[in-house]
């Protein structure tokens, strides 16, 4: 396992925040059932990249997430990365 910079402890924290965002975004959903496979689709992507290391594209993947979150749901206040 590569060592894990302060970088990496950053970008964990924006990957959790962006996920809590992503979630409470489905709370506009009105119909339930889609809400939860909405929330089973964003948890599965989160999952799919969990383990990544380099940091370039830890970086891309949440640049991508917050452009889907906001062209999924315009509304959702999205931070741009810092």
């Amino acid at each position: 396992m590569p060592e894990l910079t302060l970088k990496h402890f950053i970008l964990k924290q924006q990957a959790l925040n962006l996920y809590r965002r992503a979630i409470r975004a489905t709370r506009s959903i009105p119909d339930r059932s889609t809400r939860l496979e909405t929330i089973v689709w964003i948890r599965s992507e989160f999952e799919r990249n969990r383990n990544l290391h380099d940091v370039t594209l830890i970086e891309d993947r949440l640049a991508s997430g917050r452009r889907e979150l906001k062209q999924i749901f315009p509304t959702a206040h999205v931070p741009p990365l810092r």
